[in-house]
């Protein structure tokens, strides 16, 4: 792990967010491309396609997509009963049990936010209802990670919320099948249906709808290169949670912090993704020599070392600050997905953090449980997108709706300058329709 001596040098390499350009696909998705399409097409040019073929030819092009991009023959589109009966019958009991109490912990946490995020009012003649959008789509990646955990966290906030019809899609194994802990998670969460179709044409079947996949008023849900495509171009015919980038883990840690629970943590998110950002911040040289040697001997033997090791050696790394302070500062200038503070009395430095998707307090509140049984859901802005949202919750799969109920004793002075403002904009339909009432009177 390369060690950055002051904040200045930080800004400028690891703090710096740059851009996650493309330079070249790999081979394998360029050739898959060029099978599909005859010729090989940029990663935007390629979604408008898919989204094209899907609104035009519904069922059959998420078909055929589904085979050339995935080798999956899915002649059904929907997931059937015994196929979620046949799940439970594939996964051992502890699992099962795991992911009920992670559902059950997920779903407290999102029925107390409801409470919070449902506020309704009236007040003269004004007010605010709260309403849950009709149908949400959600959609999670993963085939051989199939990602369970990332079902309940996106599909529980919704059901918490209101909302009445909930759908899943997935990309399949080359089978044609969902994984089974997937089919599982979302029978836990309450899911109303499961679909076959991953990537763009997963997406595309919820923004505009087939003749088996409903369309949907809102996605939500992570993915790779070709969701996050898809879904800035759908952006405007369906509502989307937020556009998601690789994981981002900033600790903050002093002298006091334990160096092997340091460097599990930043392997932890690091072996997620090759572009991860794994960020050590400390005003101690020795922490960050210790966590430097205890990240290499937990490396050896882990099963995603290549991964992690490339996300610390691309976009990891430990800055030397000044003090904690100091620290807290940068971390809100970068807003990271996930905030650690392995500190002395962590709960006297939360109140000065502004800006990031998670705040995970001390040592026996690791980012890691956060991923899969904490309560909140994982899913968090990522790429400074924590300067102005956070976490997916109910508040995503909710909407306001303002009321207008005047009181008759106010309608003169109302209309009289709804009036004067309507002229000066030049808007005199607007301004005749409130004198009518004015003459009315």
């Amino acid at each position: 792990m390369r060690i950055i001596r002051n904040a200045e040098e930080g800004r400028r390499t690891l703090l710096a967010r740059r851009p996650l350009e493309i330079e070249e696909l790999p081979m394998e998705i360029r050739e898959t491309t060029f099978r599909t399409f005859g010729q090989e097409l940029a990663p935007d040019e390629v979604v408008r396609r898919i989204i094209r073929d899907v609104r035009e030819d519904g069922d059959n092009a998420v078909r055929y997509y589904n085979s050339a991009i995935d080798g999956a023959h899915t002649p059904e589109l929907r997931v059937q009963p015994d196929e979620i009966r046949a799940a439970y019958d594939a996964l051992p009991s502890d699992l099962i049990e795991a992911l009920r109490f992670a559902a059950d912990r997920v779903r407290r946490y999102h029925e107390t936010q409801l409470r919070g995020a449902s506020i309704d009012f009236q007040h003269h003649g004004l007010g605010q209802v709260t309403r849950p959008i009709q149908r949400a789509g959600i959609y999670v990646p993963g085939t051989r990670a199939p990602l369970p955990s990332t079902v309940l966290m996106c599909a529980i906030p919704a059901r918490v919320a209101g909302v009445d019809e909930v759908y899943l899609t997935s990309p399949v194994l080359p089978d044609g099948t969902v994984p089974p802990v997937k089919l599982v998670a979302a029978d836990i969460a309450g899911v109303d249906g499961v679909f076959k179709a991953g990537g763009a044409q997963g997406i595309a079947a919820f923004a505009y709808g087939t003749e088996t996949i409903p369309r949907v008023d809102k996605i939500a849900g992570p993915g790779g290169l070709f969701v996050t495509i898809a879904k800035r171009q759908v952006f405007g015919d369906v509502g989307i949670d937020s556009i998601y980038g690789p994981t981002e883990t900033m600790i903050i840690a002093d002298e006091s912090a334990n160096p092997e629970l340091v460097a599990a943590d930043l392997i932890a998110q690091a072996e997620h993704d090759p572009l991860a950002s794994p960020i050590l911040l400390t005003p101690s040289h020795y922490l960050a020599e210790e966590v430097a040697v205890a990240i290499e001997r937990q490396l050896r033997g882990l099963e995603r070392a290549k991964i992690a090791r490339a996300a610390l050696e691309n976009r990891g790394g430990c800055i030397l600050v000044n003090d904690i302070d100091h620290a807290i500062e940068l971390a809100n200038e970068y807003a990271p997905e996930h905030l650690c503070l392995c500190v002395e009395n962590p709960t006297a430095y939360a109140m000065k953090v502004r800006n990031c998707g998670g705040l995970f307090l001390g040592e026996a509140s690791p980012e890691a449980v956060g991923d899969y049984t904490a309560g909140p859901s994982h899913t968090m802005p990522t790429g400074g997108a924590a300067r102005w949202s956070g976490p997916l919750g109910v508040h995503d799969f909710l909407k306001k709706i303002a009321v207008v109920n005047l009181p008759e004793d106010e309608m003169e002075e109302l209309n009289r300058a709804a009036a004067i403002i309507a002229r000066a904009e030049g808007l005199t339909g607007h301004a005749h329709a409130v004198e009518r009432r004015l003459q009315g009177r």
